[in-house]
């Protein structure tokens, strides 16, 4: 799974011509060194034809849903299962989003003390990337308006192997005009799009267990404990 993440970058110019954003107006962006779920989250998406930076709260609310309170959130959406599930099929059709960070975490089993050690996974540049989700908007009896998103994961890559199963779909650059792009809607094409990304293109490191607390949004959350690991 995918359960926290950074996006450290917070110069709007860089990251408007990085992920080719037309309007970046609506969400502030600031340093986040240990977003979480129920959090809201910078997403990239295309609304009207344009490509905007908006913000949404990460845990997905299907648009059918009919009581919060008996819906779980969604923080992400297995890439096996995202064209049959009902929470997940029509916003693979029609409300596709990209979600921007730098880095994420994951929790490695330590196989002699059996110990969970956060470890920080990134790309050896710690350039910016971004994960592919899917986002929804519920809205309640009287208006109220809640836009949700999910992280797509998939089976982790020979690099991640050693830290979990599963990774979150990390796009290809390439790929991701083509992901946003609402006239597409065929299941086949979207799903190709999703493409694990190479070992050699990732790093990691163990950190700080200050991360474990969601409350915890500091650099101390990326302090490194370990030099960091190449890909292979």
């Amino acid at each position: 799974m995918c359960g926290r993440y950074t996006l450290t970058r917070a110069e709007e110019r860089e990251f408007g011509e990085r992920f080719l954003i037309s309007d970046i107006s609506e969400t502030r962006l600031v340093p986040r060194f240990n977003i979480a779920p129920s959090q809201n989250v910078a997403a990239i998406l295309q609304e009207n034809g344009r490509t905007v930076l908006s913000s949404l709260k990460w845990g997905l609310i299907p648009s059918w849903a009919k009581d919060l309170k008996k819906t779980k959130p969604m923080i992400n959406a297995r890439i096996e299962t995202i064209a049959e599930k009902p929470f997940f099929k029509s916003a693979l059709k029609t409300r596709r989003c990209i979600i921007p960070a730098d880095g994420f975490f994951e929790w490695r089993q330590d196989p002699d003390t059996g110990q969970k050690i956060p470890t920080y996974i990134h790309l050896p540049d710690k350039a910016m990337f971004g994960f592919a989700g899917l986002w929804d908007r519920w809205t309640s009896e009287d208006g109220e308006v809640l836009r949700t998103c999910t992280i797509i994961t998939m089976p982790a890559n020979s690099f991640m192997q050693t830290i979990h199963d599963r990774m979150p779909a990390i796009l290809p650059p390439q790929n991701e005009t083509s992901w946003l792009n609402q006239a597409e809607t065929d299941v086949s094409t979207l799903l190709s799009l999703l493409v694990p990304i190479d070992s050699s293109s990732l790093a990691s490191f163990a950190v700080s267990k200050a991360v474990n607390s969601p409350r915890t949004d500091t650099q101390d959350c990326i302090a490194a404990l370990l030099p960091s690991r190449q890909g292979v």
